[in-house]
């Protein structure tokens, strides 16, 4: 089954206001930036972003922050957008702060069909107020949910047209774990080829998760914390 559709734009369109979304991405590295874009360019509002972090000021999912798309933020990392703390102080914004580890692992529970899964992290925290917890063999767990997004939207490497997707280096991130887990997958890729071209052996996301794939275009990949050495 061929996936391509023609852009980000086209990808995108059926995308609501008060959907929730999961957006692929460490820090600056592995963003969905065509999709973010078209999203922004959209004017979709009320979105739940279910993402790492929430990107910088100017990049990222910062661009949907500063023009007040975003209702809730789920995220693990929030610490380099001003306009995300900002907008949180004078609560303008919703958010849910989640161990990075249980983020990933809802994510990956989503992708394999199980309802909740049970995790050590954040028992006795605030991160458990209101949550079941149960004790097995002596040790207490917390149970979390697992998530139910929309829409997942990620980037990768190189992808083909049955949506076979392989991520390159950090990218290999959210990214995988987040598409399998949307009920429709968008895959963004950086270089889009035939079927068959892809070694079966290396691929990462099986194509029977994704369900629109485009060939992304003007990829800025920003490094989020530049730090050089001075001059002797």
């Amino acid at each position: 089954m061929d996936k391509v559709v023609s852009n980000a734009d086209e990808a995108i369109k059926d995308i609501k206001d008060g959907a929730v979304v999961m957006l692929g991405g460490f820090g600056l590295c592995g963003i969905p930036e065509n999709c973010i874009s078209a999203l922004v360019k959209k004017g979709t509002k009320d979105l739940t972003c279910i993402s790492n972090n929430a990107g910088v000021d100017d990049f990222g999912i910062g661009l949907l922050l500063n023009t007040k798309q975003v209702k809730k933020m789920v995220s693990s990392y929030v610490g380099e957008n001003e306009e995300f703390e900002r907008q949180l102080l004078n609560g303008e914004l919703e958010v849910e702060l989640i161990p990075q580890g249980t983020l990933a692992t809802r994510c990956l529970a989503a992708g394999y069909g199980m309802p909740v899964i049970y995790t050590p992290a954040g028992v006795g925290t605030e991160v458990a107020i209101g949550k079941e917890t149960r004790d097995f063999k002596g040790k207490t767990y917390l149970m979390e949910e697992a998530f139910d997004a929309d829409f997942a939207i990620v980037k990768a490497w190189k992808g083909d047209h049955h949506g076979n997707l392989v991520y390159k280096d950090t990218a290999r991130n959210f990214n995988p774990l987040m598409a399998m887990a949307g009920k429709i997958t968008i895959a963004e890729v950086e270089e889009l080829v035939e079927p068959g071209e892809l070694d079966p052996n290396f691929i990462h996301t099986p194509g029977i998760y994704v369900h629109r794939i485009f060939q992304g275009v003007n990829y800025e990949k920003r490094i989020e914390q530049r730090t050089v050495r001075k001059k002797a």
